[in-house]
């Protein structure tokens, strides 16, 4: 079935081409019957063609770093995807899955390129089509953006009181507030041991304002401590992610050279078939006895 001009008008990406460009882009165009489950293309393949759904669904997905499936767009009738590999050449940046039975048309990156000869406008209609889907992305980038969860701990310092504890648990740990008290309860003793004396023994005031300090000092250190421990489970988690990212960048590699692996042994095994079959096919010369003199 010959792909119709007319359907490529109702796709945004040719929208700006006109009746004869998209008569010779359908023309170099190919088709495909897909089934239930027919996978297109996978994450990291290459490709260098775009298709277009005219019937059926196309499921575009990819797998997050603990390997669940993130599905990112489901393609219906009229959709088009894998135009980034038809400009590039690059890789596949998603998995392409069949979800049913349907129709594509397929766009090579060499059609497209002899279209451009022929026509030169029509490279520049692409490339203002590209253009604003680049920047509808851009700005859903933009909108989604987060921070550093780290630096965001450390930006909100929290209010007053919270403040005032990290200061107090920063301070509490360092020789001078051990010197100052050691100080103040000498100079206290001691003075308290005098005739002039206003918490003589068993100092009384002294224990009170010792228990006062206690009480206040261990709920700040509380505070604080519930902070630091907050900051160290966003770094712990933050660390467990990069873990897993390499363990699971790892295993893809020793998917990737595996799959080489058996692609070799394949070509290997064909290779040696065709040199059977080509000794076999060859006559075998005879070789008659030497004459006596």
């Amino acid at each position: 079935m010959a792909v119709d001009p007319g359907f490529l008008a109702n796709i945004s990406l040719f929208q700006h081409f006109d009746d004869d460009e998209r008569t010779l882009l359908a023309a170099s165009m190919a088709e495909r019957t897909v089934k239930a489950g027919d996978v297109l293309f996978k994450t990291g393949d290459p490709g260098d063609s775009m298709f277009i759904v005219r019937t059926g669904q196309v499921e575009l997905f990819v797998k997050d770093k603990a390997g669940q499936k993130i599905v990112l767009h489901v393609a219906e009738p009229g959709d088009f995807f894998g135009e980034l590999s038809l400009l590039d050449g690059g890789s596949r940046t998603a998995t392409g899955c069949a979800l049913g039975e349907g129709e594509l048309w397929i766009l090579d990156r060499e059609d497209l390129q002899q279209l451009f000869r022929k026509r030169p406008d029509a490279a520049l209609d692409m490339l203002a089509a590209m253009g604003r889907m680049t920047r509808k992305a851009n700005a859903l980038l933009q909108a989604r953006v987060s921070r550093n969860v780290n630096e965001e701990v450390q930006v909100d310092r929290g209010n007053l009181v919270m403040r005032t504890a990290d200061i107090v648990a920063d301070f509490s740990g360092s020789i001078t507030f051990l010197l100052i008290h050691v100080m103040l309860f000498a100079v206290w003793l001691g003075f308290n041991s005098t005739p002039f004396a206003f918490d003589p023994f068993p100092y009384n005031l002294l224990t009170m304002t010792v228990s006062l300090e206690a009480i206040i000092l261990s709920t700040l250190l509380l505070f604080s401590g519930n902070r630091s421990a907050a900051r160290d489970r966003i770094r712990s988690d933050i660390e467990y992610e990069v873990n897993l990212k390499a363990e699971l960048e790892v295993a893809h590699l020793h998917e990737k050279s595996d799959s080489m692996h058996e692609e070799m042994l394949e070509r290997f095994s064909r290779i040696e078939k065709a040199l059977n079959i080509t000794r076999t096919s060859r006559p075998i010369p005879i070789v008659e006895p030497a004459k006596p003199a």
